[in-house]
């Protein structure tokens, strides 16, 4: 038979799956189990013979969640005190309860173990698709069953600012590259020279991705690379427990370097180095320009107020929570495969910590 053929014997048998196989959409598979009245009998035979060869066991809450629409989206989010993703949640919401759907949002707090519970207990017929931002220890892991399985039983996802690649789904990002490219090119311009970046460790993708923007800056400006001019920061050190602990990080990285400006990945990391930095006798921007992320609240009333990159996290909810509804009101099989990746424009917000560029 040609399904023996195509279907390793090792290999879940998920909704997605059968409907590959059968040339059917997610929906169709789905109703077909369901016995609905919108689907033929010989439609029905395939659906229920192919998942009784393969002893397919439907997830009847994801059944449930994927057929009984309840106008409501889960947003899972890794924290809530950052203010990008308080902005986030706001663009979700009012695009969301313009379009008729309420939000629900669990919190992960950057821990796999929480995201992957908050996705179960979202998933009990209470909403009908997810938008997520993934938590650091599950980019960490490396672990994305949850999603995989969430996806393969036609609830549809949509990630942002922290994606992968490894998931088939739609995405809203900004170009994080071409972002901190941008950063690094103003500092340049406005007479850096020994430009530092505050990084995360490399599995965290926007953090890994900056500083790749910023490498390639360097490079294109002929500038050598100092790769001790890289602080990569431990994830614990953004508790605020350990908030001390990063101070003194950043202050020995301050100390034993020739830096006049630094590009740090996240408004804390950018806050936190003007603090050091005044602290030990630099002056901002005089002798040390800081550009940072996010443009929150900590930005606008620093002192001196930071020029920091605006991620227009609004617009991103409003994004995601649109290319989820129209995934949820488009079931048409053309539409299962076809991802979406949404890149979100950026800008740089000039305060008082970097330098005018002379004409």
């Amino acid at each position: 038979m040609k399904i023996i053929e195509n279907l390793s014997m090792k290999q879940k048998p998920t909704l997605k799956i059968i409907a590959k196989e059968l040339d059917v959409s997610i929906s169709t598979v789905s109703k077909a189990l369901r016995d609905s009245k919108e689907i033929s009998e010989e439609t029905k035979q395939k659906v229920k013979a192919f998942a009784k060869l393969y002893n397919y066991k439907p997830n009847n809450i994801a059944l449930s969640l994927k057929n009984r629409k309840t106008k409501t989206l889960g947003v899972i989010i890794p924290e809530i005190v950052h203010h990008f993703f308080t902005t986030v949640i706001s663009g979700i919401e009012n695009y969301a309860n313009q379009r008729g759907y309420n939000v629900i949002v669990g919190l992960s707090n950057e821990s796999f173990d929480k995201e992957v519970l908050n996705l179960d207990m979202l998933a009990n017929g209470s909403i009908d698709g997810f938008i997520i931002s993934l938590a650091k220890e599950t980019l960490q892991k490396k672990d994305y069953h949850h999603l995989r399985e969430t996806i393969d039983q036609g609830i549809p996802i949509v990630m942002f600012d922290r994606v992968l690649d490894e998931i088939s789904c739609d995405k809203v990002v900004v170009d994080d590259i071409e972002t901190s490219q941008k950063a690094v090119q103003k500092l340049i311009d406005s007479g850096a020279k020994n430009i530092a970046i505050i990084t995360t460790e490399d599995y965290v993708s926007v953090g890994k991705l900056r500083t790749r923007g910023y490498v390639k800056t360097l490079a294109q400006n002929k500038i050598q690379l100092d790769e001790s001019l890289i602080l990569k920061i431990d994830d614990h050190l953004n508790e605020e427990n350990h908030l001390e602990k990063l101070e003194h990080q950043v202050k020995e990285f301050l100390q034993s370097k020739n830096i006049d400006a630094i590009l740090a990945v996240n408004e804390l990391y950018a806050i936190t180095a003007m603090k050091v930095a005044r602290a030990i006798g630099y002056r901002i921007p005089e002798n040390l320009q800081v550009i940072g992320f996010t443009d929150g609240v900590l930005s606008k009333h620093a002192y001196p107020p930071l020029t920091t990159v605006s991620q227009h996290g609004k617009e991103m909810g409003k994004q995601t929570a649109e290319l989820l509804i129209d995934r949820l009101e488009n079931e048409s099989k053309e539409a299962d495969d076809k991802y979406k990746t949404v890149i979100v424009k950026t800008e740089i917000i000039e305060r008082e910590t970097t330098k005018s560029i002379n004409p």
